[in-house]
């Protein structure tokens, strides 16, 4: 018996979303028919596509392959309909990257500069909260999260980490002030990282190695934010120098010295795919080196 792609195609728009009542509003037919039709694919597949995760459906190791497949056969027809109707190019390339809020964009612009001059392909950008950008990898809707911590996946989430790039991180302020390290933490009020960051833990770690009792008037997430604070305020900030880069070139912040033994981690996240994309390998093979060079730019 052949496959039924009206089938695949319902399992392939739950597989994106991970919700069976919110696709079956949006493709107009009730959820018992659309879990009709998916037990009728998995049947002729003689695999369970889906675990349940919560209120969530979650792709099973057997799901994730016919994800793959269902892909590539809807996306190329998806570009197959543009060509005639739209004027679209086939076989255009679509890469998709997410990263967490708190990452520096300077260092996103340097990993992707790569792509960014190809006419070729088109880059799809998402900024959120780690677990929502670690759901939508889990659900074949992006093809890299870009992080600063490092996760360790497991059967059900076959993540994969891979230090990118590490940096020091450094105190800084406005040109006229003079810290030094350690007194200078004690003697300034402090804008650092909030308290989930790794590049936080590390701080905290080393005051209670010096003893320093440290005025902290800011905890940031966003580093945007932060770097809007340390270039507004008097205050010393604690951050990576490629977050200010502008800043310090113009001469309105300086770097009074990187911080010994905290360091900022970047991290690609992604998840075992039969399909590689070429475009995302090149991404993830660029050197430290050429990574931190490019964001400095």
């Amino acid at each position: 018996m052949k496959l039924n792609y009206h089938h695949l195609y319902y399992f392939w728009q739950v597989a994106k979303s991970g919700h069976l009542t919110r696709t079956a509003e949006a493709l107009h037919v009730s959820q018992s028919s659309l879990s009709h039709q998916i037990r009728q694919l998995e049947e002729r597949l003689g695999q369970a596509l889906f675990v349940r995760a919560g209120r969530r459906l979650e792709l099973s190791e057997a799901g994730r392959l016919a994800f793959d497949y269902a892909d590539t056969i809807f996306r190329q027809g998806e570009e197959l309909t543009a060509l005639f109707t739209e004027g679209g190019h086939a076989h255009r390339e679509v890469v998709r990257v997410g990263a967490v809020a708190t990452l520096s964009r300077n260092f996103q612009e340097g990993f992707l500069r790569p792509l960014l001059e190809r006419n070729d392909l088109e880059l799809s950008l998402h900024s959120s909260s780690l677990d929502d950008l670690l759901r939508r990898l889990s659900a074949h809707q992006l093809d890299v999260v870009l992080a600063n911590q490092a996760l360790q996946g497991n059967d059900q989430h076959p993540w994969r980490s891979r230090r990118l790039a590490r940096q020091s991180v450094s105190m800084i302020g406005a040109a006229h002030l003079a810290p030094c390290f350690p007194d200078g933490l004690r003697q300034h009020g402090l804008i650092v990282p909030g308290p989930d960051n790794a590049t936080r833990h590390a701080f905290d770690q080393l005051c209670e190695y010096h003893r320093l009792s440290v005025n902290i008037v800011a905890e940031v997430d966003d580093m945007a934010m932060m770097r809007l604070l340390t270039r507004d305020t008097h205050h010393i900030a604690i951050m990576p120098p490629v977050v200010v880069r502008d800043e310090l070139s113009a001469g309105t912040l300086k770097d009074f010295g990187a911080l010994p033994g905290v360091f900022e981690e970047f991290y690609a996240i992604t998840i075992r795919r039969q399909f590689e994309s070429p475009s995302v390998q090149a991404l993830l093979n660029q050197s430290a080196d050429t990574l931190l060079a490019a964001a400095q730019r």
